[in-house]
């Protein structure tokens, strides 16, 4: 039994002033036949990964494609994309014939020329392979869940968590149901419920938790083999964007229908009461220095990194400086310039500098002040449930009680390193900042006294009515109160 596996990911921001290039895959994983790591998978490598680890206790040989994965931004460069697409597709018709194929994407990747990229990447798959040869995908749940992907594949399965910690996990789910479906063991059938909204699902917020709780209890029962929820991707404006419901069954269509369609009506009905509360700047930050306990965690996902914004925003930044703020960390500000004059400078030196605010209106003035080196580090890494995701050369600079983290390869705050690679070790301050949207809390939450959300003036508007889409199918919440929710698949 030969399996191919390969990955080819990003989350494309529609509105993201940032382009992506071929740059930024080779900033973030760019990985030829045989060069991935054997510590941890890397960004949507997932499935590879765990096959290299159980082909040969499963009995079959693995093929290994590239892997190429960029940090989320704007839509992507159509050349660079039909290059990383062809070599991947290329290496798939050498390594023929395949019984298998597993693919690491995102599914809200968007090229130009290219609204649907991961349909385009696994219909071309399909043609290549045949009917017969059975293809496994893993999905981030922040996806767009296009009826043109579904039906090229076999197998479609999405993380469950956002933190997204399960990577590993679902991709072992894939594999599983590859090679049950390859032996003859199951028939895999799929149904898809479009509950036509658009919302935000962290499953650290009560309501989702116990709605993700209640589908993996169902999974493995009566039949039922895979349910995947859907977020979507609001940042994009692409037709498909919605949140959908996927169920797998053994050969049973009719109860597929009947649980994506249960499912999709519970959901629907959580509209609205799904994500945190947010506060204003200025009121979360009197929240956070008020509270007994330490370290508070506050969130900035309007500019978060990981929804494809620069990361550069200087408005909290700002409002730390101007009211004294000690004790007080805030990670990270994606300024490569600003880190090379850190490194010129030397570390412990004191000396003026302008950093952050720097790609659009919505990153804010920037910051001028002199500041102290306290932290260089080159190359460093941050974990993210388990797997590693490149920070680059960074640098921690001191202004008055303030320390801030200034990075060179774009990320959101997503573990504990972002802080300990320069370091400030974070259970020691009264104030942390992050720009992260929630992948944050897996590593943030469990030592934070308190975590407060706020709505800073980044691009990442929390409000969806506010976001100038064209393309999107209507009716959709919030931006219509009617909707027509139903099966599509």
């Amino acid at each position: 039994m030969r399996l191919f596996a390969a990955t080819l990911a990003t989350e494309s921001n529609t509105f993201s002033p940032l382009p992506t290039s071929l740059a930024a895959f080779r900033e973030g994983v760019f990985l030829r036949p045989g060069e991935h790591p054997d510590d941890a998978p890397r960004m949507c490598t997932a499935p590879l990964f765990v096959a290299r680890r159980r082909a040969g206790k499963d009995g079959f040989t693995l093929v290994e494609g590239s892997c190429f994965a960029a940090s989320p931004a704007g839509t992507t460069n159509r050349a660079d994309y039909e290059f990383m697409r062809d070599e991947i597709l290329g290496q798939l018709k050498a390594a023929l014939p395949v019984d298998g194929v597993l693919l690491g994407l995102h599914g809200a990747m968007v090229a130009h020329g290219y609204d649907d990229v991961e349909g385009d990447i696994l219909e071309r798959v399909r043609e290549i392979v045949g009917p017969k040869v059975v293809i496994g995908v893993e999905l981030d749940p922040h996806c767009h869940l296009t009826k043109r992907r579904v039906q090229a594949a076999d197998i479609t399965i999405l993380y469950k968590e956002f933190p997204h910690t399960d990577v590993a996990e679902r991709a072992e789910e894939v594999l599983d149901l590859v090679l049950a479906t390859l032996r003859g063991e199951l028939n895999p059938v799929t149904s898809v419920y479009d509950c036509r909204q658009i919302g935000s699902y962290p499953t650290t917020q009560p309501l989702m938790r116990a709605f993700v709780d209640k589908v993996k209890a169902m999974e493995g029962k009566d039949g039922i083999l895979s349910i995947s929820i859907g977020h979507c991707f609001p940042y994009a404006d692409v037709e498909e964007l919605s949140g959908r419901i996927l169920v797998i069954t053994d050969n049973d269509k009719a109860k597929a229908d009947a649980v994506a369609t249960a499912l999709g009506e519970e959901f629907v009905s959580m509209r609205g009461k799904t994500a945190p509360p947010y506060e204003t700047v200025e009121g979360g930050i009197r929240s956070a220095l008020s509270h007994n306990g330490a370290p508070v965690v506050v969130a900035d996902p309007a500019d978060n990194a990981g929804g494809g914004a620069p990361s550069d925003n200087t408005t909290i930044l700002r409002h730390l400086i101007e009211t004294g703020a000690e004790s007080a960390a805030l990670a990270p500000i994606w300024d490569p310039v600003a880190v090379r004059l850190c490194f010129d400078a030397g570390l412990g030196a004191r000396f003026p500098l302008r950093f952050g605010g720097k790609i659009a209106p919505t990153s804010g003035q920037p910051i001028d002040a002199t500041v102290t080196v306290t932290r260089l580090a080159r190359d460093a890494w941050q974990s993210f449930g388990p797997t590693k995701v490149p920070v680059g050369d960074c640098a921690a600079i001191r202004v008055g009680g303030l320390e801030v983290v200034l990075i060179s390869n774009r990320t959101q705050a997503l573990g504990l390193e972002i802080f300990r690679n320069v370091g400030i070790e974070p259970t020691e301050r009264k104030l942390l900042v992050v720009k992260s949207t929630n992948h944050f809390m897996g590593a943030f939450g469990p030592i934070a006294a308190k975590v407060i959300y706020v709505d800073s003036d980044g691009p990442l508007s929390r409000d969806y009515r506010r976001l100038p889409y064209t393309k999107v199918a209507r009716p959709i919440w919030p931006l219509d109160e009617v909707t027509h929710p139903g099966l599509i698949l």
